[in-house]
């Protein structure tokens, strides 16, 4: 520890007057004997298992491993919840209270005599919530992740979990799949602790905190239930004691060049478009300036080097077995910052320099990837004049230059009553056009750009069409789907205003997204829009709606962008 230092924790345990005694004694009821209070690091489990996220379900056992390794290392460990996010159970979508999460988090660490925090993370929201809370505070910090289910195993076959999902309708149209297939599919699809095995959004938060710099070397791809996922949680427990000694502070890791490793590494993993408004958010937090255009001008030329569902073939647990994030950052040393930090106080280079890959089929060689230029495709025109996106390594390539007729929908419960009609004018050279699911407009913009196709093109073998919405899609999903367009439509963007039978034109290659319909037509129909009514006048989600940034934005609410610091004045007595 720096000579002199003094612990945070002990302005609330070293002081030796009423307020001392009142903050010892009542944590004696759970039985720490007086060495816990005379200057041991006081280290944060911040736990968001619950029942009502299957993902982090085996996060209670795991914070238990965790505490080991932090007394091992002679810390006190103190375990607290905050709120979780199951991103398969709550409605209408968890994107709607990963803001609050965060402020659960942020305000549950500066109000306790904490000096480190290990964030337990699993599902989708539960890991930029938790780390944008702890960003605002700014104390050590390290991530353990809880790790990807087992491969699916299924009638000889293998199935990814959510990507799966995506194929149910075509399955069930088809004809392909039975009751009792689906039956089985359902625990088939999901047979162990763990959230998706797929570079769905959970494994790629998983990889941007490792690409961060905020895990152990290793962490994100170690699946829940392997032994070595308990040996990462101890040595995270360590090492957090550890950072606190030293003072690395998240500030510390998570400089402009952290940022661009992380785009850097989503691009060659095939992650998920939610990276862009989760990593904005963050960086939002620990003051870091980082724009949409960044994603594309640092990520788009990186090449994929995992076959890994959506973007491939192969699931989590086989990526693990591969060798994990450390070759694929191996591989990409010449694209990484050398400088940049990470939770053990060395450099990816130096971490991941002795790694090996044991599947060449699973992680390519940068020389030889599975696809030249990955990453995220930013999109502008008049359909999106602040920014639009597309995963270029999940559409199809035969659409990404395409022009064709809107099929538009005003919202999802629209979209659910028409979109099987048999006399729906629609063929595969339509472009479908969701509106109204935008952060403000359904509200939190859920995951339902990459809308099913229509039963009737699904049996005449249709896979794919391009689709545009203000919403969000799973990582876990699939397809040429264009997402985020801000400003959405319930705040009047140029996406509200798209009729039925106008041409729409998407070039990927040139990053354009344009509405065939001229600034005076638009301005027309722009004084016949009528903005929808709030859908709300109280609580949390009033606040969402009257705070809520756009998507390019990070979709943080405005007044929690930056930090409150770890200063706590007053007592409570």
């Amino acid at each position: 520890m720096e000579k002199n230092r003094k612990l945070r924790s002990q302005d609330w345990f070293g002081k030796q007057d009423k307020m001392g005694f009142v903050h010892r004694s009542w944590l004696r009821n759970q039985g720490p004997p007086n060495d816990m209070f005379t200057g041991r690091p006081i280290i944060g489990i911040c736990n968001t298992w619950s029942e009502l996220t299957p993902c982090n379900g085996h996060l209670r056992e795991l914070a238990e491993i965790v505490k080991k390794g932090v007394l091992e290392a002679g810390g006190y460990p103190l375990e607290f919840p905050v709120m979780s996010l199951g991103e398969t159970i709550m409605r209408p979508t968890t994107m709607l209270f990963r803001n609050l999460a965060s402020m659960d988090v942020e305000e549950s660490i500066r109000a306790n005599p904490l000096d480190g925090i290990v964030l337990m993370t699993g599902c989708d929201k539960t890991t930029p919530s938790t780390v944008m809370g702890a960003c605002s505070v700014d104390l050590p910090t390290i991530v353990v992740p809880g790790g990807p289910m087992l491969n699916g195993k299924f009638r000889g076959g293998e199935i990814g979990s959510g990507s799966f999902t995506w194929m149910i309708k075509e399955n069930e149209t088809s004809g392909k799949w039975s009751e009792e297939d689906f039956l089985e599919a359902e625990i088939c699809g999901s047979r162990s602790a763990g959230h998706c095995n797929t570079m769905g959004t959970a494994s790629t938060m998983a990889s941007m905190v490792e690409a961060l710099g905020l895990t152990l070397p290793g962490a994100s791809a170690i699946p829940a239930v392997d032994a070595r996922k308990k040996v990462m949680a101890r040595l995270s427990g360590r090492r957090i004691v550890e950072m606190v000694n030293e003072d690395i502070k998240l500030s510390k890791i998570l400089t402009r060049e952290a940022f661009e490793n992380a785009i850097v590494v989503n691009a060659a993993v095939g992650g998920s478009t939610n990276l862009i408004i989760h990593l904005t958010a963050i960086a939002g937090r620990i003051g870091v300036p980082l724009s949409l255009e960044d994603f594309d001008k640092i990520g788009s030329n990186i090449p994929l080097l995992l076959n890994l569902q959506p973007s491939g073939k192969a699931l989590m647990e086989d990526y693990y077995y591969a060798g994990g994030l450390p070759v694929i950052l191996n591989e990409l040393k010449n694209h990484l910052h050398e400088k940049a930090i990470t939770a053990n106080g060395h450099s990816h280079h130096f971490n991941a320099k002795k790694a090996k890959n044991y599947n060449n089929e699973i992680i390519a060689q940068i020389e030889e990837p599975f696809q030249k230029a990955a990453g995220i495709a930013v999109l502008k025109g008049n359909l999106c004049e602040n920014g639009a996106v597309i995963k270029p390594s999940a559409a199809s390539q035969h659409l990404m230059t395409h022009r064709g007729k809107a099929v538009v929908f005003s919202s999802m419960e629209d979209y659910k009553a028409r979109i099987d009609l048999p006399d729906l004018d629609i063929d595969e050279n339509s472009v479908i056009v969701l509106q109204g699911v935008g952060p403000k407009g359904f509200p939190g913009m859920p995951e339902v750009g990459n809308v099913d196709l229509p039963a009737k093109l699904i049996k005449k073998g249709i896979k794919d069409m391009v689709r545009i919405s203000d919403g969000r899609m799973s990582g876990t999903a699939y397809g040429t789907v264009i997402l985020h367009v801000s400003p959405e439509s319930a705040i009047g963007g140029n996406l509200a205003l798209v009729k039925e039978g106008d041409y729409i034109e998407l070039d990927v290659p040139n990053r354009k997204l344009h509405l065939d319909v001229s600034d005076q037509e638009l301005a027309e129909r722009r004084k016949l829009w009528v903005p929808p009514a709030p859908h709300t006048n109280r609580g949390y989600v009033k606040m969402f709606l009257d705070h809520v940034e756009q998507a390019e934005k990070g979709m943080d609410l405005n007044f929690l962008v930056g930090g409150s610091g770890s200063e706590v004045k007053g007592d409570s007595h």
